[in-house]
């Protein structure tokens, strides 16, 4: 990493817990966590070991039980949700395995739909999204509804949607979950692409090794508890 590289995550003895059929589940057990800037993490763990959790209080969809979650200078247990609302639409891009976009909209509409809760001209709009799809390789398909595009052109627009308003951190959850393994292999070399040439900071969610090879460095998560650290990060 370079020396310009600054922590953008911060998770301090991070606890998380649910009520479950009477029962009290930990899902996180003290994480403690930093990730720099410029990082492209993979957090690697079995089903139910708590790394959708994690991801989803980065993006202060959750709030934790104890600890403290700092994103980018802001400790988000300070924030109201509506306050949390509009930070995460300045700051964070999500994308999930099941792609979530809107089924009556073209691939232009839903990736647009960021942009629609910024002040942003229909002009500047047009443009952001125009390049965006581009980047992802769907120009062709921009007035395309997600019922004609391929599961993998279908997270491409949903890539598209969580960068369009150039976000710091982006979160994908399983992102290649969903897709046959070619159309796996395109979406990983996108997020290689926005991490290395457009130095985005990202955090994967995944349980397959060869989609944690593309990260720079690998984290694992067993039962809530995060693992440290392997010596060397690739």
């Amino acid at each position: 990493m370079s020396q310009m590289s600054e922590p953008v995550v911060f998770v301090r003895d991070v606890s998380k817990r649910f009520a479950r059929d009477g029962f009290e589940v930990v899902a996180l057990d003290r994480v403690n966590l930093s990730i720099d800037q410029g990082d492209f993490l993979a957090l690697m763990g079995p089903s139910g070991s708590g790394k959708s959790t994690l991801l989803n209080l980065l993006a202060g969809i959750d709030r934790c039980t104890e600890g403290e979650v700092e994103v980018l200078g802001t400790d988000l247990a300070k924030l109201s949700e509506s306050q949390l609302a509009t930070w995460r639409n300045i700051h964070i891009g999500f994308i999930f395995q099941t792609f979530n976009l809107v089924p009556v909209l073209t691939a232009f509409e839903n990736v647009e739909l960021p942009l629609l809760l910024t002040k942003l001209s229909k002009s500047e709009r047009r443009q952001n999204v125009e390049t965006t799809l581009d980047l992802v390789g769907l120009s062709d398909r921009m007035h395309h509804q997600p019922r004609q595009l391929s599961g993998g052109q279908e997270q491409r627009v949903a890539i598209a949607r969580a960068i369009v308003t150039d976000p710091d951190l982006v979160l994908a959850d399983e992102p290649t979950g969903n897709l046959d393994a070619r159309s796996g292999e395109e979406i990983l070399n996108i997020l290689a692409t926005l991490n290395r040439e457009l130095k985005k900071t990202i955090v994967m969610v995944t349980h397959d090794p060869h989609a944690a090879a593309y990260a720079t460095h690998e984290r694992h998560l067993e039962k809530g508890v995060l693992l440290e650290a392997a010596a060397t990060a690739k």
